[in-house]
C-alpha cells in the first residue's frame, strides 16, 4: 500500500471516529438515564469504530491519555492504562443514583458470571462517573464493594471534572447534569478496532456472548 493510500485510510479511520462520536451523542439523548425505557432486548452491534490503517496511534489520539483516578486512588491514563490492547465493557454511573446505575451494575455482574472465569478474565469492565465533583475514589470504592464488583478487572474512574468531561465527551456523553448520562453499554476490542453498542436491558447471556465474540481474537495475538 502506498504512503498516500495509508494516509487516506488513516484519515477515513479518524473521520469514522468523529462520526461514531456524533452517533453516541444522539444515543445519549435517546437513552438518557431519566425516563429510560428501552424496548429492544437484544444487543445491537455498531460498525467498527476504527478501520485498518490508523493503528493504535489513532485510538490513543481519539480516546486520549487524560489522567483520571480509579477507585483505589491511583492515577491512570485513559487510553494507555485502561483501554490499550484490551477487550472492554464501558458504562457510565454515579454513586448516589438509586435506580438505573446500581441495576445496570448488577446486570454487568451477572454478565461477568455468565461469561465464566476464563472469558471474564479477558474482559475489563470500565465504569466512569458522570459526577466527579461528588464521586471521589472512596465513594466509587464503596459503591463497587456494595455491588460486589470491586475486583482487579473492574475499574471505576473519576478525577478532575475537566478531565472526566474530556473522556466522557470522547465516548459521546456531553452531559449538562450527572443524571442525563446514557445507560447504553459500549463494548470494544480495542486492539482489533471492533465496537458494539448494547442496550442495558439485553439478557446477561446475550451480552456475554457478544463479549465472547470480541474476545476470541485475543487467543491468536
Amino acid at each position: 500500500m502506498s504512503s498516500h493510500t495509508s494516509r487516506a485510510a488513516g484519515m477515513r479511520s479518524f473521520d469514522w471516529l468523529v462520526l461514531t462520536g456524533c452517533l453516541w451523542i444522539m444515543a445519549s439523548v435517546a437513552m438518557a438515564h431519566e425516563g429510560h425505557a428501552p424496548s429492544a432486548p437484544d444487543p445491537q452491534p455498531a460498525p467498527q469504530a476504527m478501520t485498518s490503517g490508523g493503528g493504535t496511534r489513532d485510538a490513543q489520539t481519539w480516546f486520549t491519555d487524560t489522567v483520571l483516578k480509579d477507585q483505589n486512588g491511583r492515577e491512570v491514563r485513559f487510553y494507555s492504562d485502561v483501554l490499550k490492547d484490551k477487550v472492554v465493557m464501558i458504562n457510565v454511573i454515579f454513586t448516589h443514583c438509586t435506580d438505573a446505575c446500581p441495576l445496570i451494575t448488577r446486570k454487568l455482574r451477572e454478565v461477568r458470571d455468565a461469561m465464566g472465569p476464563a472469558l471474564a478474565s479477558q474482559v475489563t469492565f470500565v465504569s466512569i462517573s458522570s459526577d466527579p465533583l461528588n464521586d471521589t475514589p472512596a465513594a466509587l470504592k464503596a459503591f463497587a464493594e456494595k455491588q460486589g464488583v470491586d475486583s482487579a478487572n473492574w475499574v471505576f474512574l473519576t478525577g478532575d471534572k475537566a478531565n472526566v468531561d474530556m473522556v466522557l465527551g470522547r465516548i459521546g456523553q456531553f452531559l449538562p447534569s450527572p443524571e442525563q448520562h446514557s445507560t447504553q453499554l459500549i463494548a470494544g476490542d480495542v486492539a482489533g478496532k471492533r465496537w458494539s453498542k448494547i442496550r442495558p436491558d439485553a439478557p446477561p447471556v446475550a451480552i456475554a456472548q457478544r463479549m465472547q465474540l470480541l474476545a476470541q481474537p485475543l487467543a491468536g495475538r
